[in-house]
């Protein structure tokens, strides 16, 4: 008997519960207990939480990890394209059938209880990362870290906790502090945990969180740090320095990412790992949508010779402030325009403010199929105010019409804001 295709079996697991999020462990809990407990049958997981770089960090980690040879299963969210992106078995996202399959099993022992479609698609990759063979999982929390779905394995080989800002306080609370507090809590008694930079307020609970539950802390700027070179970069820890290159992912906050991951790599134990493979992780590290230049497809072929375009999913404060920093440093050589589409439950004003005086022109955009996308006219009123000269505009495509349309020098064309904006251009862009 063949299981039916994963979108349709995807479409119903979305009805279980009326909410998208709903912070809980007692549903999953009993999800996984019905279909044997995978969460205890898993390779060595460095489990990762934080507001931004996660994804980056565990990029880094399993470049480097397949460099020296490992096969390495990675859990990340949300998917750009294809939900199969989410879940990577020894470096390839998870195949169609076996994706259905595992739906098929966990759909069939829920039984119909009530349980969220993040918390039932992660009980699914709990059994592919259980029952195919890898080394080791890469573990990315959804949302927060304390109630996540992916906080039920006991004792990992390592936590890592990402830079943390605010961002989700409708589920994490309104303060740095409380935000921090649910992230901190994937951390475990005996377990390296990794922290990476942090603001002051985060940083005093990450610590106080660990300390009370004996975890071990290496902190960057205290244990471990990183600093530009003239032909690469030199990360240091332990009275030990050593030469690297420069990230193939471009941004300064991406030296920071690099510097997590090669601190987590060298705190895991049983994995043996070359400065070369270390090296070729920064190389040879791919994770769309993070400043990621467009080379072919529609939208590039609608952009005249000279003209660049880029693609972000960053869509926080903190994240509004890497990409302009790094616009301010690094592209100098041209006017720099955006466009942009946002979820509402996101601050835009914190995102888009940022790049006053450093965007010419701003396209606001809908996010197609997101009925919590931010009208465009609402988001160029944001943008506005923000001090952007912006416009809302129909859609992508019109977007980038619109803006090379204008008369002036070949430019830089940043689409951002939004993960899901990002992954309706990949989508869209071929």
């Amino acid at each position: 008997m063949f299981a039916e295709p994963s979108d349709v079996i995807l479409a119903r697991l979305m009805a279980l519960h009326p909410k998208i999020i709903d912070l809980s462990l007692d549903r999953i809990e009993r999800l996984l207990e019905r279909l044997g407990r995978p969460q205890e049958k898993l390779p060595p997981v460095v489990h990762l939480a934080g507001t931004n770089g996660k994804g980056s960090v565990a990029a880094f980690m399993r470049a480097a990890l397949e460099s020296a040879g490992y096969r390495v299963h990675a859990y990340t969210s949300p998917h750009l394209v294809r939900f199969h992106e989410r879940i990577r078995l020894a470096g390839e996202p998870i195949a169609e059938p076996a994706l259905a399959a595992y739906l098929e099993r966990c759909e069939e022992a829920n039984g119909g209880s009530p349980i969220t479609y993040f918390e039932i698609t992660t009980a699914a990759a709990f059994l592919a990362f259980a029952e195919q063979p890898g080394d080791i999982l890469l573990l990315e929390c959804g949302l927060g870290g304390r109630l996540d779905a992916t906080n039920l394995v006991a004792r990992p080989a390592a936590t890592v906790i990402t830079p943390v800002s605010i961002d989700h306080q409708h589920f994490l609370g309104e303060t740095l502090p409380e935000i921090a507090r649910e992230k901190a809590a994937i951390q475990k008694r005996g377990v390296p945990s990794v922290i990476g930079p942090q603001p002051p307020e985060a940083a005093a609970v990450i610590d106080a969180m660990a300390a009370r539950i004996g975890a071990p802390t290496f902190r960057f700027g205290r244990s471990y740090s990183i600093e530009r070179s003239a032909d690469g970069v030199v990360y240091s820890a332990g009275g030990r320095q050593l030469p690297l290159p420069l990230p193939a992912l471009p941004g300064a906050h991406q030296i920071d990412n690099a510097a997590i991951a090669v601190a987590t790599l060298q705190r895991l134990e049983g994995f043996a790992l070359t400065d070369m493979d270390l090296a070729n992780g920064l190389l040879r590290v791919a994770w769309p949508a993070r400043l990621q230049r467009l080379s072919e497809g529609p939208l590039t072929d609608a952009v005249p010779q000279g003209w660049e375009l880029w693609l972000d999913g960053g869509h926080n404060g903190a994240a509004g402030e890497h990409l302009a920093a790094h616009a301010a440093a690094a592209w100098t050589d041209r006017p720099l325009h955006l466009v942009c589409g946002m979820l509402n439950n996101k601050q835009a004003d914190r995102f888009l403010a940022p790049f006053a005086g450093i965007a010419n022109r701003v396209r606001t955009v809908a996010i197609p199929g997101e009925h919590t996308s931010f009208g465009a006219i609402e988001l160029a009123e944001i943008a506005t105010r923000a001090g952007l000269a912006a416009a809302p505009t129909e859609n992508i495509g019109a977007a980038v019409e619109s803006l090379v349309s204008q008369p002036g020098d070949a430019a830089r064309i940043l689409i951002c804001g939004s993960l899901y904006l990002a992954g309706r251009v990949l989508s869209e862009n071929g």
